[in-house]
């Protein structure tokens, strides 16, 4: 019987032993550094969030929902979420679920995102940049701005909140777009110096729509945006386009959005 004690799993040895070295002088790695590495081992390539794998697997579930517009989802397959989320919330950034970005907002659920950017281009026709020039209440961390900038033509992104917006510029300045202009400013009047817009989108919901956005969309433009519900409990997903004829309305499902709030801070 040898007297050499018995060897670790070669998955556990980091350094291999110099030729005659005392078994008991090798220098072994801790067991948790091998956990570490085995829970490595079950991570997707780039450290787990930074690979197009996962933002795959995100679109797909977008798909399986019922998502099925081509540009949305290939949007939502170019857009690294975790990078607009606090680092904390990084492991939680391609769930579907809205998560805290301060200052009481919210980054919306994808499948929200998706659903409203779905509404947005319903019977458009496919081009280049089917949104055409688009309006954004609400730019929060500056993920869906960077969502919109892959669909539309150019982007006007109003923040009323000053901290959001320097938050915002500070994270699309990775994914510099020239197509994208980002404002500090009430959202509820609208941007009217690059008005009309072909699409609105808006990130809060009010009692209704604020007449400015709807004078600043362009004959043969969509709005879509949450409004607070008829019985006045939660808020409604809302489809406004506008005809020569004037302004036809539909209502869709209930959503849930932080509301709309004037001036800025």
């Amino acid at each position: 019987m040898s007297g050499r004690p018995p060897r670790f799993p070669l998955s556990l040895e980091r350094v291999a032993p110099s030729s005659g070295a005392p078994a008991a002088h090798r220098p072994q790695r801790p067991l948790a550094d091998a956990a570490d590495d085995a829970r490595r081992q079950h991570l997707p390539t780039g450290v787990g969030l930074d690979s197009a794998g996962v933002r795959a697997r995100m679109v797909q579930r977008l798909q399986a929902g019922g998502v099925c517009h081509p540009a949305v989802l290939h949007a939502f397959a170019e857009v690294p979420r975790h990078h607009f989320v606090d680092s904390a919330l990084v492991p939680q950034a391609y769930e579907d679920t809205a998560l805290p970005i301060g200052h009481g907002q919210t980054i919306s659920k994808p499948s929200v995102i998706a659903r409203m950017l779905g509404l947005l281009l319903e019977r458009r026709a496919a081009q280049v940049a089917p949104l055409g020039r688009t309006l954004e209440i609400g730019t929060g961390c500056g993920y869906q701005a960077a969502l919109l900038a892959r669909l539309a033509r150019h982007v006007v992104s109003i923040e009323r909140l000053r901290p959001l917006h320097d938050l915002a510029r500070e994270r699309l300045a990775a994914w510099p777009r020239a197509n994208v202009r980002l404002v500090w400013g009430d959202g509820m009047l609208g941007h009217a110096p690059n008005a009309p817009y072909d699409t609105v989108i808006a990130a809060a919901g009010g009692d209704d729509l604020p007449h400015a956005w709807l004078e600043q969309l362009a004959v043969g433009g969509r709005l879509v945006a949450p409004v607070r519900a008829a019985d006045g409990r939660g808020q409604t997903l809302v489809v406004v386009e506008r005809h020569a004829a004037g302004l036809q309305r539909r209502l869709h499902e209930t959503v849930q959005f932080v509301p709309l709030k004037s001036g800025v801070a």
